[in-house]
């Protein structure tokens, strides 16, 4: 004797009825086939139906990496090393050139004290380890992380009016010293787009 329980608890939760059963794929096979895989590695929700048999024979001779190239597989392969996100050397990153531009919101404060040391401590305790090009670009146009891209143009028209060898004259080391800033404000524009 079975007892039916009528619930619709019970009915959503009850196996879907026999109408999405699918006869096997498998050539000259007549068994049912509930158990699907998919087409080809670019179509993962077309799917084949296979009865268990021919379903583990299907598994066994697909391949995901049949129609790639070398280069491909390698990409999947080392994207697949760091569980498909993306990564960056220890001390860069996003997070860690919008601190250096100051792009946070601090909502407790809890910066306010590394803020005013900031100012006053050096580069090996600053907790931030950047390139040496960046810190020697930084010195050049005399700031100090947090830094803005409205004051890096700022002071680059500054040290360019200053040090251009048309305003120097004849200096000797104005070309030399025109080039240096060139550069630190490439290196530090590049790093602020990044």
């Amino acid at each position: 004797m079975s007892v039916k329980l009528n619930s619709p608890i019970l009915e959503r939760l009850a196996s879907a009825s026999n109408t999405d059963v699918h006869q096997c794929e498998w050539p000259g096979c007549r068994e049912d086939g509930p158990h699907r895989a998919p087409r080809s590695s670019k179509e993962f929700n077309k799917f084949r139906w296979f009865c268990k048999v021919h379903a583990a024979h299907y598994n066994k001779a697909w391949n995901f990496f049949a129609d790639m190239t070398d280069d491909e597989v390698e990409a999947i392969v080392r994207h697949d090393t760091v569980w498909n996100r993306p990564s960056w050397p220890i001390g860069t990153g996003p997070i860690i050139k919008a601190f250096i531009r100051g792009d946070f919101t601090d909502p407790i404060g809890a910066f306010e004290e590394h803020k005013s040391q900031q100012k006053h401590n050096s580069d090996e305790t600053r907790g931030v380890d950047l390139a040496t090009s960046v810190h020697t670009a930084l010195a050049v146009f005399d700031l100090e992380i947090p830094v803005q891209e409205s004051d890096v143009k700022r002071r680059y028209k500054e040290l360019v009016k200053r040090h251009h060898p048309d305003a120097q004259g004849a200096a000797k080391n104005s070309d030399d010293r025109i080039k240096e800033i060139n550069h630190a404000y490439t290196v530090i524009m590049e790093f602020l787009d990044t």
